[in-house]
């Protein structure tokens, strides 16, 4: 290999000039003035992959990894599935994104397992199986070469909340705490606390969790957590401070960690951490309380009996209105008057039901004529993204007005995992257009 141009190739991606770096790395690829050594190869196309990431190109970036993956002598091929599994995620592919996230934890000789256990936690949320993700975050939390912990008991603490199990959310964000992280992450983990609380039935402690997170004038709760907390506080006002909280949503977002593996010499280091960040204490004394760390002795069967033992909660639709009768002489007022009538209790056409029906039978192509207009094309592509096709979704509920309505839908995954949603609409004229979309638990009809 030539050894100068590899090294222009690494001073160039040093310096944030990945489009010039892949040129060079390129060059050397080309170069047969100096034969190639055992592994040189995978190293150049392994460098080449992580330029492409940088020029936001996954597809030709898993290519490259591939390939690096193909020289035998190469020995990096945890980090290359790690990087693959990052790629497939980037380009909402979950499943591939699993596959490879898998082989990146089996490999033996790959040092950081934490960066693909968190990848593939994320990717199993996005499929629906909260469980399963719950055991790759756990994972993650128990690698003593993980630097930020906090993240993974966060998200571990995110699938208790999903799968119904407050009170061991709570034991994981109480464990989070031991952890030094950013502000950000306190926040989220704060507020995440308040509504694991909320949903246990803990008023005060829901509301106090909850004040420590908006502390912080920067940051803003989400809105769901925003509900549990005015519940909590009316809670509070009405009965005292050891009332129990009423109906709570659930849980905050989870943290999306992208720990991506980058070439460097001899091995890798972690792009996102500083040398400060790196000397971030272990796990001394984080998990010596038993009650705290019972959710890390439960086996994966259990996790799995809990998950499927969570029996979908009915909804009761509510009533749409009273039925009148409209007694007239002449059929057109009759026709007019059942119209107009029909307008302002929410009815239109098309239905609510048929647009979420639209929506869940091809959610790329509703991005063309399902939204509302007020909406720009990021914050449509933001809404569709955890929306699974399933053309036999299940419509729960229906709430009607004559200007806003939603609708309760229960989606059923590829591998039979549910998903239930909850969609927000709005009139366009005798129809009606999506204006959000957000995951819904059980939790918040309880």
């Amino acid at each position: 290999m030539n050894n100068s141009l590899f090294k222009q190739a690494s001073l160039l991606y040093d310096s944030g000039d990945y489009r010039g770096a892949l040129r060079k790395y390129t060059a050397c690829l080309k170069d047969n003035s100096v034969p190639f050594q055992l592994g040189e190869l995978g190293l150049i196309y392994h460098h080449i992959g992580n330029c492409l990431v940088k020029l936001k190109n996954p597809t030709e970036a898993i290519k490259a990894y591939v390939q690096a993956a193909s020289d035998s002598s190469y020995q990096a091929k945890g980090a290359l599935n790690n990087n693959i599994g990052m790629a497939y995620a980037s380009l909402r592919d979950y499943e591939n994104a699993v596959v490879h996230f898998e082989k990146a934890v089996a490999d033996p000789t790959y040092e950081s397992p934490y960066k693909a256990y968190m990848g593939m936690g994320n990717a199993q949320l996005k499929l629906g199986r909260s469980a399963e993700a719950g055991m790759s975050f756990r994972e993650a939390a128990l690698d003593e070469e993980n630097p930020d912990p906090a993240k993974a008991l966060l998200n571990l603490g995110v699938c208790f909340m999903s799968l119904d199990r407050p009170e061991d959310a709570i034991a994981s964000y109480q464990s989070a705490f031991d952890f030094d992280m950013s502000q950000d992450t306190r926040n989220r983990l704060n507020s995440s606390m308040g509504q694991a609380y909320a949903a246990a039935g803990y008023a005060a402690e829901a509301v106090e969790a909850f004040n420590k997170a908006t502390s912080d004038p920067n940051y803003v709760l989400s809105d769901s957590a925003a509900v549990d907390y005015q519940r909590c506080v009316a809670t509070l006002s009405r009965a005292g401070a050891d009332a129990a909280a009423v109906d709570t949503s659930g849980l905050d977002v989870s943290v999306e960690s992208h720990y991506f593996d980058d070439g460097g010499d001899p091995f890798f280091y972690d792009e996102g951490y500083s040398d400060e960040d790196m000397q971030m204490p272990g796990f001394i004394d984080a998990y010596d309380d038993e009650d705290e760390d019972r959710f890390f002795k439960a086996t994966d069967d259990e996790l799995e009996q809990w998950s499927r033992g969570l029996a979908k909660k009915d909804r009761k639709r509510r009533n749409v209105g009273l039925k009148i009768l409209i007694a007239v002489i002449v059929v057109v007022v009759l026709l007019l008057g059942a119209a107009v009538f029909a307008f302002t209790q929410g009815f239109g056409f098309p239905t609510q039901q048929a647009v979420a029906e639209q929506l869940f039978n091809n959610p790329d192509e509703a991005k063309n004529n399902l939204f509302a207009d007020s909406l720009s094309e990021a914050n449509v592509n933001s809404i569709v993204a955890p929306v699974v096709q399933d053309p036999n979704v299940s419509i729960d509920g229906v709430n009607r007005s004559m200007s806003e309505s939603t609708v309760y839908a229960t989606a059923t995954t590829d591998q039979g995992g549910k998903i239930t949603y909850k969609i927000d609409m709005v009139r366009d004229f005798v129809g009606w257009k999506i204006s959000g979309i957000e995951l819904y638990f059980p939790s918040q009809n309880s």
